[in-house]
């Protein structure tokens, strides 16, 4: 019988997941797994900080729907990698990280790097825990890909020994699951779908809103299914976090600056793996006597902060998939008034808003900053959000028109993914447009990942929203704390020269009529390109809570 190293078994069960990428960085305890991954013809895309591997297998599953997978040595290669994984934990990513461990021999010697690593992923992971046999690499990956993908999804963690993904295993004897499993999304039963019908068809000033756990819905078909459904039905609709771009930028029934006003006076709120957390008041700024049909694939999220109603444990998708189905009973043949005064408030903010982008002013406003990047960018590109209130500014100038167009940290409000992000969605998507939006202070946690996007010549296009503060504390530092606000700030920095000297295109725009001419010239360079944009202070509380 043939025989086979450790490394390569453990390829092939990520490759029998559907996996074609894994983002890493090099150590010893993990060399034998980078080797099986080259040998399956694998691609492995090399980083210079964990954490940026992490964030980029996080981006990989956002926008593939594959499992991500990052691959890091042991000790504090694994606990570099750490954030990203909570980042993904809270966003509710499928991916996994594995980690190189100590070897067998060395156990409670004080080996190199020895840890006890699944101890550290219990409350930020699905599943943590050691893969101690070379020839069960295959059924820890299949229990690891289970638990990624219950409920909504999260991480997962598994690290291996060094001698054991170094060993040599027989191929014949080695079990490959299949059918590991659920493949069937769960709908509603007909009596509860019944029930939502006549509550929906009853509304006088319902409200759609989709989040996090439609976008992690089960149901292939939801983007066609969502858009027939609020073409049908008419109602104001609203998706935040992983949500956006499940309806496309531009939609009729699409809202994008007065949810607060539609959630506060509508009677009735269908909520599609939406989280009542800070971004929404906590369920707060709901109307209080409003009816809340909530949906959710995790049970744990049915009633969080705000009473549903209706509570129903469902794939968000596959229900709306079954509501399209019922338009004949709740289909509206003439738009809603309450629709038309929606909309209408959409068009008035949004009109304010383009009177404000249009400021000369200098340094930049952040309005004329962020309507700019966002028609340069356009419908059909990939950007990666990466700060505080610039990013939060110019997402609702984006426009997003596709899952996983807008690519931001989520709920956990991690700085540094805008390169590792844009690595991952260039890699997956080479001949789409990709770019990152990044605040100053954000652009200095992983800046040397233009290295990576160098070396493996993806070029991508960054713009930094530059104010010289840590603006989103800023603001709270100085009405909270004065005397040490200068703590706040970091003071205006050429981060473009960083780039042109790692060998990509970098410029320095201060003037507004030269955004966009910038950003051109970024992209014709064909390198990965960084445009440093001199902008001003942004004064209001941060917005970047209701993203």
């Amino acid at each position: 019988m043939a025989k086979i190293s450790g490394g390569r078994v453990l390829a092939r069960a990520l490759k029998a997941q559907g996996v074609d990428t894994v983002f890493t960085l090099t150590g010893g305890h993990i060399m034998a797994i980078m080797d099986g991954c080259v040998a399956e013809g694998m691609r492995v895309v090399d980083v210079r900080h964990e954490q940026a591997a992490a964030h980029a297998a996080d981006a990989y599953a956002r926008l593939t729907g594959k499992l991500g997978v990052a691959l890091v040595t042991a000790g504090p290669g694994v606990t570099d990698a750490l954030t990203g994984v909570a980042n993904a934990f809270f966003a509710n990513t499928p991916m996994l990280l594995i980690g190189g461990r100590h070897l067998t021999t060395e156990e409670l010697k004080g080996g190199l790097q020895e840890m006890d690593h699944p101890q550290l992923f219990h409350s930020i992971t699905r599943w943590s825990d050691t893969m101690w046999n070379a020839g069960r690499y295959p059924e820890y990956i299949a229990m690891a890909a289970r638990h990624a993908y219950t409920n909504r999804g999260g991480p997962v963690f598994l690290d291996t020994p060094w001698d054991v993904s170094g060993a040599l295993v027989e191929e014949d004897a080695i079990t490959w699951p299949k059918d590991f499993r659920a493949n069937r999304p769960a709908g509603v039963p007909e009596e509860t779908l019944d029930e939502i019908v006549e509550l929906l068809n009853g509304a006088l000033k319902p409200v759609i809103f989709g989040g996090t756990g439609l976008r992690w819905t089960q149901q292939e078909s939801f983007i066609e299914s969502l858009d027939e459904f609020v073409i049908g039905y008419k109602a104001p609709t609203y998706l935040n976090s992983l949500a956006r771009g499940s309806l496309p930028f531009g939609h009729p029934y699409l809202g994008n600056r007065a949810r607060g006003a539609a959630l506060r006076d509508a009677d009735v709120i269908l909520a599609l793996g939406v989280d009542w957390d800070f971004r929404t008041g906590f369920g707060k700024k709901l109307n209080p006597d409003a009816t809340v049909i909530q949906i959710d694939a995790d049970p744990s999220k049915i009633g969080w902060n705000r009473d549903a109603n209706i509570g129903v444990v469902a794939d968000p998708g596959t229900v709306v998939a079954q509501l399209a189905g019922r338009l004949s009973k709740i289909g509206r043949t003439a738009e809603p008034e309450w629709t038309t005064e929606i909309k209408g408030a959409e068009r008035e903010k949004q009109d304010a808003a383009y009177e404000v982008s249009l400021s000369d002013a200098n340094p930049i406003h952040p309005e004329r900053f962020a309507r700019e990047v966002a028609d340069f960018f356009g419908e059909d590109a990939i950007v990666a959000a990466d700060g505080g209130d610039i990013v939060s500014t110019t997402a609702k100038w984006l426009q997003t028109s596709r899952p996983g167009g807008l690519l931001d940290p989520g709920p956990f409000g991690c700085l540094g993914v805008g390169a590792p992000f844009a690595l991952a969605a260039k890699t997956v998507e080479p001949d789409t447009r990709v770019g990152i939006v990044y605040g100053d202070g954000s652009f200095g946690f992983n800046g040397m990942e233009y290295d990576t996007l160098i070396r493996h010549g993806l070029p991508v296009v960054g713009v930094i929203g530059n104010d010289g503060a840590w603006n989103n504390i800023k603001t709270i530092h100085r009405m909270a704390h004065p005397d040490s606000a200068f703590l706040s700030e970091i003071g205006f920095r050429p981060y473009e020269k960083m780039v042109e000297g790692l060998g990509g295109y970098g410029e320095l725009v201060e003037k507004p009529s030269e955004i966009r001419p910038a950003l051109e010239r970024a992209e014709d360079a064909g390198v990965p390109a960084l445009v440093n944009v001199k902008i001003g202070e942004q004064l209001r509380m941060s917005s970047a809570y209701g993203m």
